[in-house]
């Protein structure tokens, strides 16, 4: 139990990293255990309440890949993946808007509106915000590499900040579905990490999070004594190139490497299974996860 000393010490503790944000834009992305755990969830939306009645301005982009799988098998359609993509024929593209914008990206909504915010829900369709172009998935056999046309998989082609430092400036928490629009007009499901990733960099924010269901980066992930704690974007890239990030990492890194390489000042990759770990980022000086600075 903690005596009115020791709350004291906390709250003393976060004030210098209180007064560093404030005004400042974190972009967080929601994803993993921590959007699908009750306890969990309930303690993300007490984190982004806490952060933004102390004058810090959090955008979220969420995930919702269990919830579309869960949904497809509902309706008897199985979930194919090629190079870690989705097949997304239109169908699926339906159904994929459906859960992401009707269902995960209104809850998420609701949960921070009934916490004292004001929040809004979008996609990457309302004002054009995220403007897409097709991704073909790279399949790599005997040495060759051959790509493939999936459906309405997209990547980011272009971020309209203005929509959301608009949102921002009327003290609006925006929450934005990672479905974008082609210049055709045709939908596109994009990777959550990828559009956190440019939704920071052309908000130049502070920092974007990214809640994993991992502690963050190890040397030698059987040797829990080699967590990195730091590393720069240059490091990074040469972890990778090496093998020593690997994986379901490194669409994690590219998308921090990414952000930073277009206007994000630093990113961190965060375990979102333990609780209140947004503040325990922010607001603590050893941190929690893997931060990459420039």
């Amino acid at each position: 139990m903690f005596s009115p000393q020791d709350t004291a010490d906390i709250l003393i503790e976060a004030l210098p990293y209180i007064q560093k944000f404030s005004g400042k834009t974190i972009v967080i992305k929601y994803g993993g255990n921590a959007m699908t755990t009750p306890e969990l969830k309930a303690k993300v939306m007490q984190d982004i309440t806490l952060m933004k009645f102390v004058g810090i301005h959090p955008v979220i982009v969420h995930g919702g890949g269990p919830d579309i799988t869960g949904f497809l098998k509902k309706v008897g359609k199985k979930s194919e993946f090629v190079s870690g993509l989705r097949v997304t024929d239109e169908e699926t593209m339906e159904i994929v808007e459906m859960v992401l914008i009707g269902k995960v990206n209104s809850e998420i909504v609701n949960l921070l509106n009934r916490s004292g915010n004001r929040a809004i829900g979008l996609s990457g369709k309302d004002a054009s915000l995220i403007q897409a172009k097709k991704k073909l998935a790279e399949v790599h056999d005997n040495g060759k590499t051959e790509k493939v046309d999936i459906g309405h998989v997209g990547e980011v082609a272009k971020i309209r900040e203005e929509v959301v430092n608009d949102l921002i400036e009327q003290g609006y928490i925006p929450v934005i579905a990672p479905v974008g629009v082609g210049e055709d007009g045709e939908a596109y499901n994009i990777n959550a990490d990828y559009v956190a990733a440019e939704v920071a960099g052309a908000l130049n924010a502070e920092k974007l999070l990214l809640l994993t269901d991992v502690e963050g980066i190890y040397r030698d992930f059987e040797d829990k004594s080699s967590f990195i704690s730091s590393l720069t974007g240059k490091e990074a890239r040469q972890y990778i190139e090496d093998g020593i990030i690997a994986g379901g990492m490194i669409p994690k890194v590219e998308s921090c490497l990414t952000a930073l390489d277009e206007g994000a000042h630093k990113t961190a990759i965060i375990d979102g299974r333990l609780p209140h770990s947004l503040l325990l980022e922010l607001f603590t000086s050893q941190g929690i996860g893997t931060e990459i600075v420039k």
